[in-house]
């Protein structure tokens, strides 16, 4: 696995080297764009909408437009200057309580693993907070953001939670909400119960993706050609009605599954 970026992380006035790798991958399929008349591959250029002929990569650069029709070239080393030499340090900004921060904030999650020479500071890092059951606020820029994010001890690996800025959380003023006074308690009752009923202990090895298993199959019976069943929409009701009636039936299903 290749790290997506090599710094520091500034733990007072200890450096501790590290490579950022990412804790996630994408299960997705990968599709070519066809001509469907006659299955040729479709390549997308960059085409200048002036003269119509397409721009070779090295002669397209970024452009800021400042004022309509009036654009000002953004170079590499303008995002080096904004990033003020920090664009290889993590700094950490103060320790926090890790239940303290709201779950929507959390964006990605990243491993960071020491250079050979930074074990000592890395584990040093690591077991402190263990001890003081703390995460440590960090900033720290990837290519051209900057970004906040937390780290934090996971057995012998200490992660980097990129989070998102207070900025890009929408607020929930424009939607129309229901207030409490909208739930009745004998309906409240039987849906507390029903979630009793359905509370499994957390085991993420029991779900994956079967999505994917299915569009495999799907796209395994083209490929043979075999004739495929017609698509049937699953009908969703536009209201729910009878709310008791359909907590007592939820019930009655949840006891038999278990």
């Amino acid at each position: 696995m290749r790290p997506l970026w090599s710094g520091a992380i500034s733990f007072g006035l200890i450096y501790i080297p590290v490579k950022l790798y990412p804790a996630v991958q994408t299960q997705d399929l990968d599709f070519d764009m066809l001509h469907r008349k006659d299955m040729s591959n479709i390549r997308y250029a960059r085409m200048s909408r002036n003269t119509g002929e397409e721009v070779p990569y090295e002669e397209i650069v970024k452009g800021y437009q400042y004022s309509p029709g009036n654009y000002v070239v953004v170079e590499e080393e303008d995002f080096e200057r904004a990033r003020g030499g920090r664009s290889k340090v993590i700094d950490i900004l103060s320790f926090v309580n890790i239940g303290d921060i709201d779950d929507k904030y959390f964006e990605k999650p990243f491993y960071l693993e020491p250079t050979e020479n930074a074990q000592q500071g890395y584990a040093l890092l690591r077991e402190a907070l263990k001890k003081t059951n703390k995460a440590a606020l960090v900033k720290f820029m990837v290519r051209t953001r900057e970004h906040l994010g937390v780290l934090k001890p996971e057995g012998d690996a200490i992660i980097l939670d990129q989070m998102r800025f207070a900025t890009e959380i929408r607020g929930t003023d424009e939607l129309e909400l229901p207030g409490n006074e909208e739930v009745g308690p004998r309906e409240l009752e039987m849906a507390v119960r029903l979630i009793d009923q359905l509370t499994q202990s957390w085991n993420p090895e029991k779900y994956h993706d079967t999505y994917l298993d299915e569009l495999r199959e799907v796209i395994q019976k083209k490929a043979e050609g075999q004739k495929l069943a017609p698509v049937k929409e699953e009908e969703i009701p536009t209201e729910v009605t009878d709310l008791f009636t359909r907590l007592s039936e939820s019930l009655e299903q949840a006891r038999k599954k278990h």
